[in-house]
């Protein structure tokens, strides 16, 4: 049996999942699973929260409008959230948007925006940032939504980062080797990982100090091109995945 069932829509409910549970949709997810996918009462749909693992229910109509799930087996175990940590400078809307769905559909497990001497944006819309998440997780077959976090100052992330977790520095003033060189002495000592992209400026020789105070810290560059700040991210976690994290 395939492990992931791509034949049924998915969606992200926040609610206790058990067999025989009748699971309401809220109104978007009503319009979207009537209207945009025109399902019909008794069609498939699959619906995880982060918690109770993936379960199969079977929709069923609610007046005209209105629709709710019943619940009737578990279609796979809940999986721990990745222990990845992303440290990213915030972005503008819509870049910020493909990196938080990026980063959750390469494995990141929690994002942690930071403020940088050079970031240019302070504020983020929280409540954005799992909406993609989420929509990210429902469309890729993921179980554990990554904890999206408010922005801190770079020093009080760092401080947050265990000092055994090794913190993958992506600085475009590092030496030059290249990145799997830097990377690939660290993967027969698996660890938990975090992963730092600094924002279009780059990062100034404070913030470089604020992260080689960090216990366990491996800069690397990401090649000789000037990467935007969520491609960026994007490159880096796919690196660190295919060397340290779970591509392996």
């Amino acid at each position: 049996m395939a492990r992931y069932d791509f034949s049924a829509p998915r969606l992200f409910v926040d609610a206790v999942l058990r067999s025989g549970d009748d699971v309401p949709l809220d109104r978007g997810q009503a319009n979207y699973i009537l209207n945009v996918l025109r399902l019909k009462p008794g069609d498939a749909v699959l619906v995880f929260n982060g918690r109770d693992g993936e379960w199969r229910g079977s929709l069923e109509a609610e007046g005209r409008r209105g629709a709710r799930l019943r619940l009737s087996e578990l279609a796979r175990p809940q999986e721990p959230r990745p222990d990845l940590v992303l440290l990213f400078a915030p972005l503008k809307h819509a870049r910020l948007d493909y990196m938080v769905q990026k980063a959750v559909e390469m494995g990141a497990g929690v994002l942690q925006p930071v403020i940088t001497r050079r970031t240019q944006v302070a504020r983020v819309n929280e409540e954005r940032m799992r909406a993609n998440a989420v929509e990210a997780a429902e469309q890729c077959g993921i179980l554990a939504v990554p904890d999206v976090r408010l922005p801190v100052a770079l020093d009080r992330a760092l401080a947050g980062l265990e000092p055994h977790r090794l913190l993958v520095f992506c600085d475009e003033d590092a030496p030059s080797a290249g990145p799997l060189d830097a990377l690939r002495p660290h993967a027969n000592h698996p660890s938990k990982l975090a992963v730092a992209v600094g924002p279009e400026g780059g990062f100034t020789d404070e913030d470089r100090a604020l992260v080689a105070a960090h216990e366990r810290t491996v800069r690397v560059s990401l090649g000789s091109r000037i990467l935007r700040a969520d491609t960026a991210a994007v490159a880096a976690l796919a690196l660190v995945q295919a060397t340290l994290g779970d591509w392996r």
